[in-house]
This record gives C-alpha cells, structure tokens and sequence, in this order.
C-alpha cells in the first residue's frame, strides 16, 4: 500500500468482466492531489469501465480502488461516493434549460434540498459571492441571467463543469467534454480544465489529440482493459504499440 500515500486515487490490479469480456485487466492507475490527466485509448479500451468503477456504478471484480490513501471505493455506494468528494462529469451536458445560469449554480450549491425549495431558498451572502466566482471560472459572468436553454453547446459543458464545482469536489472525473465544440470553445475548455486543477484533482477521458495536446499534462493510454503507455503526449504518441493500437487507426 506504500504506493497508495499521497495519491488522491490508486487503483492496483482492477478486474472488472461482463459476461466473459474482460473489461478492465489488472489496470493500475495513480492520481496525485491537484493533477490534471489525461486518458485516452480506443473505443472499448476500459476508459468508461474505469470512470464506472470509480464513481460506484460498477463493482471490481478484484483489485484494490482506494480515494485519499484510506477510503475504499469498493465498499461504498454511488452516493456515499459523491459525498466523499468524486465528481462526474458525463459527454452529454445535463443543466436546467429553463433556469438561469446563476439558478443552475445556485440549485449545485443548494445541494440535496428539492428542486422547488432550493430556488426560493434565500442565499447568504456567502453564497452569492461562491456563485460570482463560480461564473468567473467558467467564464459565463455574462450568460448569468441567461436561461440555460440558449447557452451554446460549449457553454453548457461549462455551466455543468461549474455546478459540479459547486459541490467542492476533491477529484473530478470528466468524459470527452470537447465532443461537439467549436475550436474557440475547445481551447477555452483547455484553460478552465488547467485552471481548476490545483485545488482538486482532474481526470479527462478524450479522444480529440489536438484538445489533449494544450492540456499539455501527462496522458495514460488503455488498451485491451489496461494501461498500455504513459508519459507526455509526445513519449506515448511515438510508442509504436500505442501507434499500432490508436493513433495509427
């Protein structure tokens, strides 16, 4: 477990089989506090199975999955999960296209309280001044009377992005958030995703090479279930088996 100090998430020797396909193959990852990765592999490599296996939803066969050296996911539900402080954000974009922007920020904040009570909940002064900075990260100060509905694609990945900072996760788990995007949009979601790694740990799951080259972070490539390179985009874009696998697809 010696490995296991220090990271924000270690996972060693994860096994995860549906109806006798291997999923994910004695994978091994470690994620330090406040680092942003990058994962990339081809369609079936185990990324989602992992991001799954993270979050709860599905249960490892064997392998260790540990968050903050000493919390073992393995036991816990999706919900106690949450709580911990994993965050997740999904491909497709999932706001409140008849509220605002700041009424999208302000339910995140509102936490578990029902929609309903949630929107006529008076918000402290605390509050107000979280969803201000929340607006500035994510670059939507002047959508934030806007209803969520007429934001563009891009700027709905980013309202969701703020929303599940709303909630102070310590890692967030993001999956293909450029799908769809224009190219200004794609390198603004380069500078947002760098400027909220730091305070908490950030995992992207992507295809797009050009939106990973400006994150410019380490990448880790799946295949087959497991970890099949690791380095800097150009040290696994230059390993000829992620060559043979991937890029040169």
């Amino acid at each position: 477990m010696d490995k296991a100090a220090n990271s924000i998430l270690y996972l060693d020797g994860v096994n995860v089989s549906f109806d006798g396909f291997k999923a994910l193959n004695a994978l091994s990852l470690i994620i330090e506090p406040g680092e942003l990765r990058a994962v990339i592999g081809p369609n079936g490599a185990g990324k989602t199975t992992m991001m799954d296996v993270i979050t709860g939803k599905t249960r490892p066969d064997t392998g260790d999955v540990l968050f903050a050296e000493t919390r073992d996911l393995t036991r816990l539900d999706e919900a106690e999960i949450a709580q911990l402080g994993i965050g997740r954000k999904f491909q497709k974009p999932s706001v409140f296209e008849k509220l605002t922007v700041a009424e999208n920020l302000a339910l995140a904040l509102a936490g578990n309280r029902r929609v309903r009570e949630a929107l006529f909940w008076r918000l402290s002064t605390r509050e107000k001044a979280r969803i201000d900075e929340l607006l500035g990260i994510v670059r939507l100060g002047a959508q934030r009377h806007m209803p969520a509905a007429r934001l563009s694609h891009g700027q709905k990945q980013w309202l969701e992005i703020g929303m599940l900072l709303a909630q102070d996760p310590k890692l967030l788990l993001v999956d293909e958030p450029v799908a769809g995007m224009t190219d200004a949009e794609t390198e603004t979601t380069a500078t947002l995703l760098r400027s909220i790694a730091g305070e908490r740990s950030v995992v992207v799951v992507e295809h797009d090479m050009n939106f990973v080259r400006e994150l410019a972070v380490k990448v880790t490539v799946l295949h087959e279930g497991s970890v099949l390179a690791e380095g800097s985009l150009d040290h696994v874009s230059a390993d000829h088996r992620v060559i043979e696998v991937y890029l040169g697809r």
